[in-house]
């Protein structure tokens, strides 16, 4: 496949996004494979129901990857970016397979993430969408974030697969984790349902970002940094559930952060119910300050230190954020072989 290809085959999808679709158009991507450059965005289409029956493989060339400015400053563009469309349908007849090819994006592990930090492309961005449906699809090895809704109501995500490896290691070791931010289901709005999925991943597994309310997430086989309410700021983040769900050989398991020191929201009304959590290899349960480092120390604390407390304080400090949490149930949780 030459580089020329992939980004004839991204102009053709994006103009065909731009000036070919209207109401109750379907368009199809039969069982083949394309490869395809980034940078695929579509905006106001409604009532447009989109096929992937074959594979698409995005390209891993960085320096012909699309962007917006110039220079170092330059963000690249998402893979695959819709916005302000409203009753679209993702689906294929069988399962699609969408790949981000995210192990040239990760690059070398730990030195990785030190050369391109989180300018990475996101493999499925929906922004501002109302009443639309994702199902049938693998999304695989995403350069950043997997799948990230925000801003929508009434969204609707089942039988998705996503999986983000760097080996065929039945966990996440030092090696693995080192794909930093390939988080899984990042979600953030009100009125979503996420269901009957599975995630490995090396980040949040199922994420509800910042002002997320009424959210459903049942029967979902999750692994990696957690069934997840955060980082939170200062919004407010009520009525989500969590059940039916199996992690097996998880790094976390239940994981709800604040990342705010001095202005934080609340989350409240929340219910976790019916989780079994196999192995996990750190927190079973985490209910507390955001432990990440968002610098070029990962170390650091934003406010607790994802070193912390294995490195001495002085080097990894965890700090308290300033959030509350309000109504927080945790029925029927098990947790077989905690590694901590």
């Amino acid at each position: 496949m030459s580089e020329d290809t992939a980004i004839k085959n991204g102009e053709l999808f994006n103009e065909t996004l731009a000036t070919m679709l209207k109401e109750n158009d379907t368009l199809f991507f039969p069982n083949v494979t394309f490869y395809m450059m980034g940078g695929i965005v579509a905006h106001d289409l409604n009532k447009v129901t989109i096929s992937f029956d074959g594979t698409i493989i995005f390209s891993n060339d960085q320096k012909k990857w699309p962007r917006t400015g110039n220079g170092k400053k330059a963000q690249v563009l998402e893979c695959l970016h819709f916005y302000n469309c409203n009753n679209m349908v993702f689906t294929s007849s069988g399962k699609g397979l969408i790949d981000g090819q995210g192990a040239g994006w990760w690059g070398i592990p730990g030195i990785g993430y030190l050369e391109l930090g989180e300018n990475r492309p996101r493999l499925f961005n929906m922004e501002n969408g109302q009443h639309n449906l994702v199902e049938n699809i693998i999304l695989k090895n995403s350069p950043y974030w997997t799948f990230w809704a925000h801003g929508v109501s009434y969204l609707e995500v089942r039988n998705v697969d996503i999986s983000a490896r760097r080996t065929d290691h039945d966990g996440h070791d030092i090696i693995d984790l080192s794909a930093f931010n390939t988080d899984g289901f990042d979600v953030a709005g009100d009125y979503v349902w996420i269901h009957d999925c599975t995630v490995w991943s090396q980040d949040d597994c199922v994420c509800a970002k910042d002002g997320s309310t009424n959210m459903l997430f049942e029967r979902i086989n999750a692994s990696g940094v957690g069934l997840t309410i955060g980082s939170i700021g200062s919004s407010t983040n009520r009525n989500i559930t969590f059940r039916d769900i199996y992690m097996h050989n998880t790094y976390k398991g239940i994981y709800m952060k604040f990342r705010d020191l001095n202005h934080g929201g609340i989350v409240e009304d929340i219910l976790y119910e019916n989780i079994v959590i196999d192995n996990p290899e750190q927190w079973p349960i985490w209910i507390g300050p955001a432990q990440q480092s968002d610098s070029d120390n990962l170390c650091a604390a934003h406010p607790c230190s994802i070193c912390w407390p294995k490195l001495p304080e002085k080097v990894a400090p965890c700090y308290s954020a300033s959030g509350r949490y309000i109504n927080i149930t945790l029925r029927n949780i098990t947790v077989n072989n905690p590694q901590m």
